[in-house]
């Protein structure tokens, strides 16, 4: 059985699971080269181009129609809904599904209230419970939208493929490295049908971040000799427990402090940030050390997720990125990515680059719609006949955030080949609503083995 979920709320960093049947892994032993190999421009993304003009301007007649079919139906999922009808003509919502009714009526509540002339989905079209994916991506649309907890991705993704539909899919793609290696299956399956993929990594159509890159891959500030990815907040939102839920609702309801739902917030919401370093440096990182813990959030409504996260990541020529993640009230808070060069330094979230050629991108320039672009773009490719994909930087940058995870945890050090290959799966097999299901042990440095 699978589940459906999504974010409760739109801010970017809301999303994600990977439910697989035990009977559909594969063990795929895959290496670093493997995915060298299947990695094309992918870290600049097919995005960049169809903001360059390569892409013909959308348009709508008839058999373009956008047909979409809304799997997950939190705030992540109506917001990417309605950004996608949004992004262009001749784009309809006509399909839903959710594990949760109520996720679905407050969607299409929310929706129904800017627009209602763009959205056709009666009551037989809107699915639920876990299977429901299957009978959204079964019936007649042609654009799925996946915004369900990233656990599942994988799962979705593969089915979605199988069935030659056209797809946006939220970030993270997997928790674990099952998870991944299915990915990375479904990504050749989905250049095998020349299938559209396009990543919710919205940095990649965001035109501030295009233009930084495009400055720092013509030289502008030399050979990155190091960088810094930072995403530390506050606390987010958390459901209390009702007495009515089962261990399952409970934990669906609150995916985000799950680990198998979620990834910890290193995978589900810094992977934006790690992924910018990533785009930069044409490469992932090869290994890494991580420290962390559960400070501030410790009550059993938590979870079992960690509150901070600090990892020292090394790529291949020998170039060091610091990461940190954090959700704890009253500290210094930043969501940024700088990269510093042997000719200059470059604030890319601030579109910024100091030393032998400085240079500057003023908000005003920068103006945009990331969130809208990623749909703009996406459908433009599909419309033109040349569907891109992203999955390949999805699968990168989210096996570069469960690298760190995993070394954290563990407080071992973890290389690429060992996250990619890892046994470790954290999807619970066959889910069932009455299921008894442990919340797993806060993972504990020293002790918590590498798998």
């Amino acid at each position: 059985m699978f589940i459906i979920l999504a974010p409760q709320t739109k801010p970017e960093g809301m999303e994600g699971i990977n439910m697989q049947k035990p009977e559909d892994r594969k063990e795929v032993r895959t290496t670093r080269r493997d995915f060298l190999k299947a990695s094309t421009v992918a870290m600049v993304g097919g995005a960049v181009a169809s903001r360059l003009g390569e892409v013909p301007a959308v348009h709508a007649a008839g058999s373009d129609e956008i047909r979409v079919g809304l799997i997950g139906c939190g705030g992540r999922g109506t917001g990417a809904a309605e950004d996608a009808m949004t992004a262009a003509p001749g784009v309809r919502l006509v399909a839903m599904a959710d594990v949760f009714k109520d996720k679905i009526d407050s969607s299409l509540e929310n929706l129904n209230k800017t627009l209602a002339d763009k959205i056709d989905v009666p009551e037989d079209r809107r699915f639920v419970g876990l299977d429901a994916f299957e009978k959204v991506i079964g019936s007649d649309v042609n654009y799925i939208i996946l915004a369900t907890p990233p656990g599942f991705r994988p799962t979705h993704l593969k089915v979605a493929v199988e069935a030659g539909k056209q797809i946006f899919c939220e970030k993270p793609v997997a928790t674990d490295g099952p998870g991944i290696r299915s990915c990375f299956e479904t990504n050749e399956k989905a250049k095998t049908k020349k299938l559209a993929i396009g990543i919710g990594t919205q940095r990649h159509h965001q035109k501030g971040y295009i233009a930084t890159l495009q400055q720092i891959h013509a030289g502008a500030i030399g050979d990155i000799v190091a960088a810094r990815a930072y995403w530390n907040q506050g606390p987010i939102w958390v459901h209390p427990r009702e007495e009515k839920w089962t261990d399952l609702e409970w934990q669906l309801r609150n995916w985000y402090y799950f680990t198998w739902l979620c990834g910890d917030h290193i995978v589900e919401q810094h992977i934006h940030n790690l992924d910018v370093v990533n785009w930069a440096m044409k490469a992932h990182p090869v290994k890494c050390v991580g420290l962390g813990g559960r400070q501030a959030r410790t009550g059993p409504e938590y979870g079992h997720i960690y509150d901070h996260f600090a990892v020292d990541y090394e790529y291949e020529n020998g170039v060091h990125m610091m990461s940190m993640c954090r959700q704890i009230p009253n500290c210094v808070n930043s969501v940024s990515e700088a990269l510093h060069g042997t000719k200059g330094f470059c604030q890319a979230d601030k579109y910024t680059i100091t030393g032998a050629k400085p240079w500057k991108l003023t908000r005003r320039d920068a103006e945009d719609r990331p969130y809208v672009q990623e749909h703009t773009d996406l459908i433009a490719s599909i419309r033109a006949g040349k569907p891109y994909n992203e999955l390949q930087h999805g699968i990168e940058s989210t096996l570069t955030a469960i690298m760190g995870r995993m070394s954290t945890y563990t407080g071992k050090l973890v290389t690429w080949e060992e996250a990619l290959n890892s046994e470790e799966s954290l999807v619970p097999a066959n889910l069932d609503w009455n299921m008894s299901l442990a919340v797993p042990p806060v993972a504990m440095p020293g002790q918590t083995e590498l798998r």
